[in-house]
Parts: C-alpha cells; sequence; structure tokens
C-alpha cells in the first residue's frame, strides 16, 4: 500500500500507525495498530475516532490484512471468508457511525467473493482515504455561505482533522473560515465522553491558531441568552433522509437552546455520513459506553462519585432535523425547507 498520512493516521506500506486521541493535548503518541482486532480495540477504546477516520482506518486495516494472509497463502473460498468475517468484526466495533458499515459494504459486502483480492481492497482503501480529503476541502468551501465575518460560533465535540483525513467537517468549515481572513471566535463545549471537545477540538484549534474558548457543556445558554454566539455548527455520525441525526452526546440539547434564542444551528458532514437506509433517526443505533467514564476521569483514579452508583452513559443523542437551519454536505448546502421537501433523498436517486 502507498504511503497515506494525516493528522491521525499514517499509513506506510504494510504498517498502520493511528494517533492516540485518549492521551491528547498532553502526550503525542503514535500507536502501531498490526491487524483488525487491535483496530477494534483502537475504535471501541477512542483511541481513534470520528465517524469518517474510523471507517478508513478500518479499511485500510482490513486491505494490509488482507495482504498479510495472500503471503501466507490463503487463497480463493477461505480467502473470500476470512476478509468478511474480519470485516464484519470490524463492522460492528462502532454501531452508530455509518460511514464505517457504508465503506466496508464498498469495501467488501457489496462484492462477489470471486471478486475480492488483495489488489481490489487495497486501491479501495487508498480511494476511500483520498475522497474523504476532497469531502472536507468540498464541505469547507460550502460552509462559507453560512458563517460571516465576526461570528461567534459554538461547536461541540470534535470535527476535525483527529476525526477525517482532511482539515474536518465542522472544525473544516470553521478553519477555512479563519483562513480566508473572517475574524471568528469558537466557543468549545467541554463534550461526554472523554471531555473531546475540551481535550481535541483545544488541540487542533490551538495548532490552527483560530481563536477560542473553552466552555462547559452547561454554559451555552447564558452565552446565547447574552447574545455572545452567533451561530452552532456540529458533525454527525449518522444524517436519515428526512434530516436527522446522531452526534455525540448533547448536540441535542445544543439545537433546543438555538431554537429558543433564534440561533442559526448547522450540521456539516460528508456525503458518507448519510444513511440512505435511515428514514428517520428513530432507528438510529445509539451506543451505551462505560460508567466509569461518568463517576470519575477514565484512567486518572479521579472520582467524583460513589463507585457503585447507577450511571447512563451515551455516547450520541438524536437530534430531530425540524431543529437544522440547514445542512452542509460536500456536495452543496441544504437549508431545512429541502431537507423537508426530500433534498437527501434526491442524493440517492438513479442517475
Amino acid at each position: 500500500m502507498k504511503q497515506l498520512n494525516s493528522t491521525a493516521l499514517k499509513v506506510d506500506q504494510d504498517r498502520i500507525s493511528i494517533l492516540d486521541q485518549t492521551r491528547l493535548p498532553n502526550q503525542e503518541i503514535w500507536l502501531e495498530i498490526p491487524d483488525p482486532d487491535a483496530m477494534v480495540g483502537a475504535i471501541r477504546r477512542l483511541s481513534v475516532r470520528g465517524a469518517p477516520l474510523i471507517s478508513i482506518a478500518a479499511c485500510v486495516s482490513l486491505a494490509l490484512h488482507a495482504a498479510k494472509i495472500e503471503s501466507e497463502g490463503v487463497s480463493g473460498d477461505e480467502f473470500a471468508i476470512n476478509i468478511r468475517e474480519t470485516a464484519e468484526r470490524l463492522r460492528e466495533s462502532r454501531p452508530t457511525a455509518v460511514n464505517l458499515m457504508l465503506a466496508l459494504d464498498r469495501m467488501v459486502f457489496r462484492v462477489a467473493p470471486e471478486s475480492l483480492s488483495t489488489a481490489h481492497l487495497i486501491a479501495t482503501a487508498e480511494r476511500i482515504f483520498e475522497d474523504d480529503l476532497a469531502l472536507c476541502e468540498a464541505i469547507a468551501t460550502h460552509g462559507q455561505q453560512v458563517i460571516e465575518d465576526g461570528d461567534a460560533i459554538l461547536t461541540h465535540c470534535n470535527t476535525g482533522g483527529l476525526g477525517t483525513t482532511g482539515i474536518g467537517t465542522a472544525i473544516g468549515v470553521i478553519r477555512k473560515a479563519h483562513e480566508l481572513g473572517k475574524r471568528i471566535h469558537v466557543y468549545v463545549d467541554e463534550t461526554r465522553p472523554l471531555l473531546q471537545g475540551g481535550r481535541l477540538t483545544t488541540w487542533e484549534l490551538d495548532r490552527a491558531g483560530v481563536p477560542y474558548t473553552l466552555i462547559c457543556d452547561n454554559m451555552a445558554a447564558g452565552l446565547m441568552r447574552d447574545g455572545k454566539i452567533q451561530r452552532a455548527i456540529v458533525g454527525a455520525d449518522r444524517v436519515a433522509l428526512n434530516g436527522d441525526f446522531a452526534n455525540k452526546t448533547g448536540t441535542y440539547s445544543v439545537a433546543v437552546l438555538c431554537d429558543y434564542h433564534r440561533v442559526p444551528f448547522y450540521c456539516a458532514a460528508p456525503f458518507t455520513t448519510v444513511d440512505p437506509e435511515c428514514a428517520n433517526g428513530d432507528t438510529i443505533p445509539i451506543e451505551l459506553r462505560d460508567g466509569d467514564e461518568v463517576r470519575g476521569f477514565a484512567g486518572t483514579g479521579l472520582v467524583w462519585s460513589p463507585a457503585e452508583c447507577q450511571v447512563y452513559n451515551p455516547a450520541f443523542d438524536v437530534t430531530p432535523g425540524k431543529l437544522l437551519t440547514g445542512l452542509i454536505l460536500d456536495s452543496g448546502y441544504y437549508p431545512s425547507d429541502a431537507i423537508e421537501a426530500g433534498a437527501l433523498t434526491e442524493l440517492f436517486a438513479p442517475g
């Protein structure tokens, strides 16, 4: 496989490494991922994350696995069965992020078994990596029509280069605005689980030189009341055809606050995050995570609740599409009335 590099993923021939995002912002540690089972573990513990990037990392891992077993003499039906079983394990590692399922469908499950080959898997994984670069750039460009000079923008979770191969989705829109000279300021929610806004988005904005302020998730209402936030832009892990979308838990709260305070609320995502089989948000599976992430700060020994207290810890929530001002995709900007009229369904129409 040819050399591929992004902020959080590196591929060099037969080796794949990820930037361990559980160690940011204070430690930048790269982990070599030797096989797909190790990749499943990295996805589940959020060492690699972001709907676009986990799909790409999984596909690259599968392609390198194919090359390895082929070199060991595995071929024919045995090769196809191994690849499909391995792809299924990767597919199950993150149930909410539809990019993962669609990418593996493209790699494996929509390909006849006799057509599965190492060459096909490697070439497809490389294309998926490169496609995401272009998707990010297109999202950033289309997103400029919703950002004005002087805006203060609220964002939730992390949607930058740590979760994609390019400059990101929502953060990509923000970075592009900054690069174009728009005087913007970003309010960053801390964001559960694992404080991904506080640890990761701040790290990215620091590196990009974008002015920002970190806030707790329960502070946005006061800022909106005081007129200090002009718009909110978030990402997505799965978008239904009616505009309902799953994103990091707390996004629904942001949407409700924006609706009440008349603050424009946008979602930025690649086409690969729209699920053509999902009519609405009711059928989007929501991953539940370990309660220790809420009882304390995982892995640090810092605990602030009784050890056995009952915890509800969903990684995502679903925001109704009717709360969207608009959806920013790589294919263009879709205001809420266009989504209600079936614009997302039309994206998948034949021809």
